[in-house]
């Protein structure tokens, strides 16, 4: 049975803005990528595996595969991460999750 998440996979229109998003802004690196026969980029977190794939010039496909609502991500450092997110431009919210008391950050990537 399922016990991880394995990775998410996007569309991008534009690739040097996009992993500069991913990569330059939120710290995943570019990596080990087979050669799938499309453009495309697996990028890497802490951990031997992928954990987001994403690809471009891709034709959609007939059929929709529809849509991710979010993808969330663990952090360490709430005010380092504010202020490298505001150094970077980036518009964001960061609120309190009520419960829990889990500090959350929202923000939109560049597509």
């Amino acid at each position: 049975m399922i016990h991880a998440m394995n990775h998410f996979t996007i569309t991008a229109a534009d690739r040097e803005q996009t992993l500069a998003f991913y990569c330059g802004v939120l710290g995943l690196r570019e990596g080990d990528r087979p050669d799938l026969g499309f453009p495309g980029a697996w990028l890497y977190a802490d951990t031997p595996h992928a954990i987001l794939h994403i690809y471009w010039d891709r034709p959609m496909p007939a059929q929709p595969t529809g849509v991710i609502d979010h993808m969330a991500f663990t952090a360490k450092g709430l005010a380092q991460t504010l202020e490298h997110l505001k150094a970077h431009d980036v518009e964001h919210i960061c609120r309190q999750q009520n419960g829990s008391g889990i500090w959350q950050i929202f923000l939109f990537d560049p597509n």
